[in-house]
């Protein structure tokens, strides 16, 4: 069976708003190609409404129906296809890529950005980032005792198009055009050995900061929502596939930490049904198999499963805020799949939320942590106070929290 690189990936767009855009890719298959597939459509800044999955264990077949998460987005969907093509595997396809492209690790580039600081500038700064496919992968910012803000973006290009010229002048002129003339000139550069040091001088968490991050909740409220989610395990219906039956309540990127979680345990998806939406709910079937093809017949294996499915889906995310000396510190947690990579745009979301509130930013930076043997990538803001959010304040604290994780889960 074949395939040529112009039918692996097939993008037919809305003809009009409100109307779903029908992604379909068809290749040969490979354990986590559906979180590839998925990590890269919210990285487009695309919702995911429906998906539908089938495979032999050799080749797939995946149907996606998307919307942009927000009226303001301007999707690139030849840039879509493009980072598409890219994850599937080579087998009887010709790609974009050639193979050397794809074997080597993206080349991380230094863009600084110096201007006057104002409420929502770091958002402002990701948006255009993220709009032209740039990935931000450290980030340091700063504000000097003048009001200037200093921001440092460690980024690499989805499109591997930042070593060129053309590339570089347009990043820079989309971002002074948003900055405005407060803004000095941007600038691009390769970072030498100042990411290396960067990287070496993330602070860590201290150990009573990291357990309130990642201790489990026990609230009331926990406690109401748990009842909303059910995973069963059924090895009746197919001689040699199980079915995964999930119950959830809908929310943002639910598809990409469903199936992140079922590659870290190497299980291969032989059928998914994504349904729509039905009342805020999302009732979804799997049929799954071990790396080995057998089904998952360990009851061990099927609770430990259940279980992480569980508490990944009512927690995603990590959202907590402390006190840091005389500061106040928001921190939020993306837990990091197998291949070193987060869920998408959780920065872009996390401004933007700070933006809404009207809340400015004095610093930021993004770190690793590992606790139980999971990484996370980790977050952290240090907030300015207004006469709106007294920080002190438990009420504005708590207003903050619920605001920030409302946008990372589509609620607001």
């Amino acid at each position: 069976m074949g395939v040529g690189s112009d039918d692996a990936v097939v993008i037919k767009p809305a003809k009009k708003a409100g109307e779903s855009s029908v992604i379909t890719v068809s290749c040969p298959d490979k354990t986590g190609l559906g979180c590839d597939l998925c990590w890269i459509i919210l990285e487009f800044g695309l919702c995911i409404l429906r998906e539908d999955v089938s495979t032999d264990g050799r080749w797939c077949y995946f149907v996606f129906w998307v919307v942009p998460s927000s009226d303001s987005i301007n999707v690139q969907w030849n840039g879509l296809k493009n980072r598409l093509m890219s994850v599937c595997p080579s087998c009887l396809i010709s790609y974009y890529y050639d193979s050397a492209s794809r074997s080597t690790t993206s080349q991380v580039y230094l863009l600084k950005v110096l201007c006057v600081d104002r409420k929502g500038l770091l958002h402002d700064v990701t948006r255009v980032l993220c709009e032209l496919g740039l990935l931000t992968h450290r980030v340091k910012v700063s504000t000097t005792p003048d009001g200037r803000v200093v921001d440092l973006f460690f980024i690499t290009d989805g499109m591997e198009l930042l070593h060129t010229k053309k590339r570089r002048e347009e990043t820079c002129e989309r971002l002074n055009a948003v900055l405005g003339e407060s803004c000095d000139p941007c600038e691009i550069q390769l970072p030498g050995v100042e990411y290396e040091i960067f990287q070496q001088g993330c602070s860590s968490l201290p150990p009573a900061v990291a357990n309130e991050l990642f201790s489990p909740e026990r609230s009331n409220d926990n406690i109401s929502k748990l009842k909303k989610y059910s995973v069963t395990v059924d090895n009746s219906l197919s001689p040699s596939h199980t079915l995964l039956q999930i119950r959830c309540i809908n929310q943002k990127a639910l598809l990409y930490d469903i199936l992140r979680i079922l590659k870290d345990c190497d299980i291969q998806i032989a059928h998914d049904r994504f349904p729509s939406d039905m009342m805020g709910y999302r009732d979804i079937d799997l049929l799954v198999q071990q790396s080995d093809g057998k089904k998952i017949l360990d009851p061990e294996k099927q609770g430990s499963l259940c279980s992480r499915l569980i508490a990944e889906m009512l927690h995603p995310l990590r959202v907590t805020i402390v006190s840091r000396g005389p500061d106040t510190e928001l921190l939020v947690a993306n837990p990091v799949e197998s291949s070193g990579k987060g869920r998408p745009r959780v920065f872009y979301d996390v401004t933007l939320a700070l933006k809404m509130l009207g809340i400015c930013i004095f610093s930021a930076e993004i770190g690793r942590h590992s606790t139980m043997g999971q990484q996370w990538e980790v977050y952290r803001f240090l907030l300015d106070e207004t006469s709106e959010f007294p920080l002190a304040s438990s009420r504005a604290r708590e207003r903050i929290v619920d605001g920030v994780r409302k946008t990372l889960m589509g609620w607001s």
